[in-house]
């Protein structure tokens, strides 16, 4: 009864658009009122939950991303991508995943990533390149996802937080398959370029032109050397890691750009606030809401079913795929990983798969269920974009089911890249020391 009344009330308040961290937290208060719990364990298990010193480096992530989206990295390195590949055809789709794999190096988020790429890119495509808007907007949302999936990852630091693992180890576990994705999804744009006949939509830019715009973008690229190579040179820990990603965006929008004002800060540090906040509630009620599963014993009876129902490490991954992309089309990234990773990683522990392997193909499948219906986070953010925009080719009308049939083949191509990554655990450990 007690499983009943936590998971069941938690699914008909998904299904009610009550938001995630509400149902997680409600759910857990319900099954505690059912089974006479101390309601004196709820502040302190929030607290807990989220007081940690590396979700520190969460806020700081966040914030940093604001800042260089504020400082226009996007527009410059749009442009030099745009000169480097947008000759060929189909290549200003191709800058779409490309620069959505940089900028997602920047703010870790792909709701952010869409938000800060969508209102050039979208229309660029379909205006220029020729594409569909439906694909257009797909394509948008399914490039941001890897946002999460490449360094510095706030679902990274989420899953190094609940394991225990190294962030550090985590950041350079994602480069490879964040790749792997990027190009799966090339894929798809070159079978749409064939079979709708596009054709180039830009002349080759003159190595000039290209080094002109590099020098542009070159501080954008600075920002995940800083990270990575500053963590992993043992200059700082990762939340300083973050604080530092802050400064320097600062000085680049303030200093190198001066696009970024004083007055300016208000807004972003309210903005960041505001995202930061949302996503330590999702934190401290999913907290909440794995203590029911643990004191209740719900872990260790699902631990001992994976066990059982498993048999060796092979079968494992593929039930934790299936459970994983099941769960994307529901709840989001960070709520997934508090509400199964706790449940999953000592099963994967037991069957001898490396965490950090682990870690990497449970956030791959977390990142393709931000395009996955009914509840694609990207998806909305990049319908509600392509719905502001008027001056475009193609007037059709983007909705969720036309956006949903766009998005599928891109779903299918990721999915494959992530069963290579789940497989083959070379992509998500080469370059570990």
């Amino acid at each position: 009864m007690i499983n009943l009344i936590l998971f069941g009330s938690f699914f008909v308040m998904l299904l009610l658009n009550i938001p995630i961290a509400v149902s997680l937290g409600t759910s857990a208060i319900f099954a505690m009122l059912y089974s006479g719990d101390g309601f004196s364990v709820i502040a302190t298990n929030v607290y807990n939950g989220m007081a940690k010193f590396l979700l520190l480096a969460i806020p700081f992530f966040v914030l940093s991303g604001n800042i260089m989206a504020k400082a226009g990295i996007s527009t410059r390195l749009v442009d030099f991508i745009d000169d480097c590949v947008g000759h060929i055809r189909g290549g200003i789709a191709i800058v779409c995943v490309i620069v959505a794999c940089f900028f997602g190096a920047i703010s870790g988020s792909g709701p952010a990533t869409v938000a800060a790429l969508g209102i050039i890119l979208i229309p660029a495509m379909i205006n220029r390149g020729g594409f569909s808007a439906p694909f257009s907007s797909a394509l948008m949302a399914a490039a941001s996802s890897i946002a999460i999936v490449i360094p510095p990852s706030i679902s990274f630091v989420v899953y190094a937080s609940i394991t225990g693992v190294s962030v550090g180890d985590m950041f350079m576990g994602g480069i490879l398959p964040g790749v792997m994705m990027g190009l799966a999804l090339v894929a798809i744009i070159m079978i749409e370029v064939r079979k709708n006949g596009i054709q180039a939509s830009r002349e080759k830019a003159s190595w000039g032109h290209r080094w002109k715009t590099f020098r542009t973008a070159f501080w954008g690229f600075l920002v995940p050397v800083i990270i990575l190579g500053g963590i992993y040179g043992g200059f700082f820990t990762p939340t300083e890691a973050a604080a530092v990603s802050v400064v320097y965006g600062l000085f680049v929008g303030v200093v190198i750009y001066r696009e970024v004002k004083w007055k300016d800060m208000g807004e972003l540090l309210v903005d960041s606030g505001k995202t930061t906040g949302g996503i330590m509630l999702i934190i401290g009620a999913a907290t909440l809401f794995a203590y029911i599963c643990t004191i209740h014993g719900i872990s260790g009876a699902a631990q001992s079913l994976l066990l059982q129902i498993s048999g060796n490490k092979y079968v494992f991954l593929l039930i934790v795929n299936v459970i994983f992309l099941i769960a994307g089309c529901f709840v989001d990234a960070n709520s997934a990983m508090y509400i199964f990773i706790p449940i999953m990683y000592p099963v994967a522990q037991q069957l001898g798969i490396d965490l950090i392997h682990f870690g990497v193909l449970s956030t791959v499948n977390l990142a393709i269920g931000q395009v996955t219906p009914p509840v694609g986070v990207n998806l909305f953010v990049a319908i509600g974009i392509s719905s502001k925009l008027h001056d475009l080719r193609d007037k059709t009308k983007v909705t969720i089911a036309s956006m949903s049939k766009a998005v599928w083949p891109m779903i299918i191509a990721c999915v494959i890249a992530l069963m290579l990554v789940t497989y083959v655990p070379f992509f998500s450990t080469v370059f570990l020391k």
